[in-house]
Parts: C-alpha cells; structure tokens; sequence
C-alpha cells in the first residue's frame, strides 16, 4: 500500500471526524478560528493514535494469521465502511452551546476514532511502516476537521451525512481493493 492509499484510507477514517467537526461548527459563536483548531487537534490526535494502538495489537498475531490477513483487511474496512454509511442515514447532530467541553471533545475524539483502531489491525497485516501512516492519518485528519468546522459554520447539515456515506464507500473500495490485489486478481 503506498502513500495515496494511506491517504485515502486517512480520508475515509476521518469523515466521522469530519462529520462531528461539522456539528460543533454549528455552535461556534466566539473565537471561532482557535477553538477550530482545538477541535481539529483533538480529533488528529486520535485519529492518528488509534492505528498505532490497533497496529501493536495486530503486530501480535500477524504471523499466526499471515495467510488470511487480506480477509481480515476486507471485513474490517467493508464493517467500519458500512457502519459509517449506515450512521450517516440516523441524521444526529446535536447543536450543543458555544464552549469548548474538553472532556465532550475527549469522549467524541474518541468515538469518532475507534475505527482507526481495528484499521491499524489491518496495517499490522499488511506490514505498513506504521510511524508514517500514523503521521498522514493524523495530519490528513486535522485538516480534514479543521475544515470541517468551517463548513459547519458556514454551511450546517447540509454536508454531514454525504461525508460520512463518502468515508465509507472509501473504506470499502480500500478493503477490496487489498482483497483482489492478496487474490492475484487485480494488481495495482
């Protein structure tokens, strides 16, 4: 997997980001570019964190599970794809008040990065140079957030379930992808 496809799959993780970056945009009346960034870092932070903890726990049975580990790549992408695709259609976002709650952005940075975790299983699998994945996942998020509560400001709802239907169909087509290509059907 080279560069643009850890990017992509940057992409794909951080549409829940993305999505929640969007809510808390909505709420921002006062100093709107710092509080940007905090939300932002937050969410960087963790996307970035959880595929190294989910990396150190596939590097455990990488071995053992050697000769099915694009299965285990393509269920886990086409699981976290279809989930996000399906949480898109539940049209949640609660406008909550202008204040940063650390331990809010905490407990949502969190949930909008578990699925970073079983993907740094995957990376175990394929043998990815880990630190580098981590830093464009982190970084790719940021943005990607920081963007995302402009939009919110600007724009509201409008966006938030086509970015998370567009992270999903991402993982998705990234967990095939490593399934063909592991097959032999397809090599990229």
């Amino acid at each position: 997997m080279n560069l643009i496809w850890v990017f992509l799959v940057g992409v794909g993780l951080s549409m829940d980001a993305f999505a929640a970056a969007i809510c808390k945009g909505l709420a921002i009346k006062k100093n709107f570019y710092e509080k940007s960034f905090v939300i932002a870092l937050f969410f960087g932070v963790f996307q970035g964190l959880m595929p190294l903890m989910g990396y150190f726990l596939g590097s455990i049975f990488a071995e053992r599970l050697q000769a099915i580990d694009h299965w285990i790549a393509f269920v886990l992408l086409g699981f976290i794809g279809l989930n996000m695709i399906r949480e898109a259609r539940e049209k949640t976002c609660p406008i909550e008040e202008d204040k940063l709650d650390i331990k809010n952005l905490f407990i949502l940075a969190i949930a909008t990065s578990i699925d970073a975790l079983a993907v740094g299983v995957s990376f175990a699998f394929l043998k990815m140079k880990i630190s580098l994945v981590v830093l464009l996942i982190g970084l790719t998020t940021f943005g990607i957030s920081f963007f995302g509560v402009q939009v919110g400001k600007f724009f509201g709802l409008a966006l938030k379930d086509k970015a998370q239907v567009t992270g999903g169909v991402i993982l998705i087509f990234l967990g095939t992808k490593i399934l063909i290509e592991h097959l032999g059907i397809l090599v990229l």
